[in-house]
């Protein structure tokens, strides 16, 4: 079969310039799970149909992360326009790879926190509508420019978060990653000047005791149920993603969010932002993720009653968040996990404000553990592949929106990576290249059966 400009296919498959196709195991998205032949050095990978074991890979080096299939820009070159034809001609997609998603998760996360954030002042404001307006003095989205804009709390301690998983072996044992994490916490509240930290976690921090033997418990705290636990929880998913690990991220989801946030509503806030990662890394519909949380919020239950922490205190202050959560998916029509999400008509910036005030448990929208989760998954149903549109429905809004950003755009970067993401948004991005380490590190450790790409060749996207 011979292709246009010099292109030709056959079994075996060698094509153009650093592109390689060949038969070979694949995973949901054509992730390659095999050694690489030549390291092609890919940065996009594309799914053609009938993927699967005994599927198709495509490794496209040049194609530059911002075009799509049906979005080719007059930059690309002949032969990478010719190659996204034939691939849509074959009913195929481009996706990144597995890793710059990882990247794109850290990095992203930062982005929407530090969008939501802009140093304080749309944080703290209750007006969505106003948010917008001025985003759209400002440029708009796609030409804002954020040099000088401070990432918030939320990704100091996500960072710490990461930092801790990054730095610990799994042969140790759990006990040693949570006096990291404690540790970790307690280190990175010499960094929040500016930042906003809440009180919970400020005042959590201070009670952590890392050296001595269990001292990362602190007391049940009848008000802990603030999204302090959710919002820096994300990237433990990303370290463990599989099936075979649940158990595994449940313990420490639960745990590391209980060390600032000992209430169930503040945990499993946590486990739902790690969870979701999972599934995005994962593959999974999105409107299965819903499903998926309740489903696991009995071996949570199962898991704290095995802890033995505040058993009793943990148990009555329990179903808040379950019967939040399924009044959420029975409103947008999922709770089986199968069906399309259903929106309002009329769902501007206004509508959704007032619904995420409904949702919350104080009236700010996203500032507990059940809301800001529920509130970043309401933006990824509604969003689809658009980073746009996520950041209106996730990012800017009158609620706790850096939280809910920081969340949101964790989950989107897994799942699309930097796909059409204005540059501007993370460019200059504070603490960048820790977030692009500890995703290439996350994904090393939770995929070591896998070649390990260079970060020039994989994350130059963002760099």
């Amino acid at each position: 079969m011979r292709m246009w400009d010099g292109m030709r296919m056959w079994d075996g498959m060698r094509m153009w310039d650093g592109m390689r196709m060949w038969d070979e195991d694949v995973g949901w998205d054509g992730q390659r799970v095999s050694e690489t032949r030549g390291n092609p050095s890919p940065r996009l990978t594309a799914r053609l149909p009938g993927g699967g074991r005994g599927g198709v890979c495509v490794f496209v080096r040049k194609l530059s992360i911002a075009h799509s299939v049906t979005r080719c820009s007059a930059a690309a070159s002949l032969r990478e326009r010719a190659a996204l034809a034939m691939l849509a001609a074959m009913g195929g997609s481009l996706v990144p790879a597995l890793i710059e998603r990882y990247v794109a998760a850290m990095v992203l996360s930062g982005a929407g926190d530090l969008l939501g954030f802009k140093n304080g002042s749309w944080e703290f404001s209750r007006d969505g509508p106003a948010i917008h307006r001025e985003l759209q003095q400002l440029g708009g989205l796609e030409k804002l420019d954020a040099s000088g804009w401070m990432v918030s709390d939320d990704t100091v301690m996500h960072l710490a978060t990461a930092e801790a998983l990054a730095d610990w072996r799994r042969e140790d044992g759990l006990s040693p990653l949570y006096r990291k994490m404690a540790q970790k916490y307690k280190n990175c509240m010499k960094d929040m000047t500016g930042r906003a930290p809440g009180l919970t976690c400020i005042k959590s921090a201070r009670q952590l005791q890392p050296k001595v033997d269990g001292g990362w418990t602190i007391p049940f705290d009848p008000k802990g149920g603030g999204c302090g636990g959710a919002m820096r929880a994300m990237c433990i998913g990303l370290r463990f993603p599989h099936d075979t690990e649940l158990d595994t991220l449940i313990a420490i989801a639960v745990e590391s969010g209980r060390m600032t946030h000992h209430h169930p509503t503040g945990y499993l806030g946590s486990l739902a932002a790690a969870l979701f990662t999972a599934y995005a890394v994962s593959g999974k519909p999105t409107e299965s993720w819903g499903k998926g949380l309740l489903d696991t919020l009995d071996k949570a239950k199962s898991y704290v009653k095995t802890a033995g922490k505040h058993v009793e205190d943990n148990l009555a202050a329990w179903p808040y968040f379950e019967n939040q959560w399924k009044k959420y998916l029975q409103e947008r029509g999922i709770a089986d996990g199968k069906s399309k999400p259903t929106f309002p008509e009329k769902y501007g910036v206004v509508e959704r404000d007032k619904f995420y005030s409904s949702v919350s448990y104080s009236g700010w929208g996203g500032s507990s553990g059940h809301d800001s989760t529920i509130i970043a998954y309401d933006a990824i149903l509604g969003s689809g592949d658009s980073w746009i549109e996520l950041c209106n429905r996730g990012v800017f809004h009158g609620g706790d929106n850096d939280s809910t950003g920081a969340i949101a755009a964790a989950w989107w970067g897994a799942m699309y990576g930097f796909q059409e993401v204005p540059k501007s948004n993370f460019e200059n991005l504070e603490y960048k290249q820790r977030l692009v380490t500890l995703g290439e590190k996350l994904y090393e450790l939770s995929h070591s059966s896998y070649t390990r790409l260079s970060a020039k060749s994989s994350c130059d996207a963002v760099m």
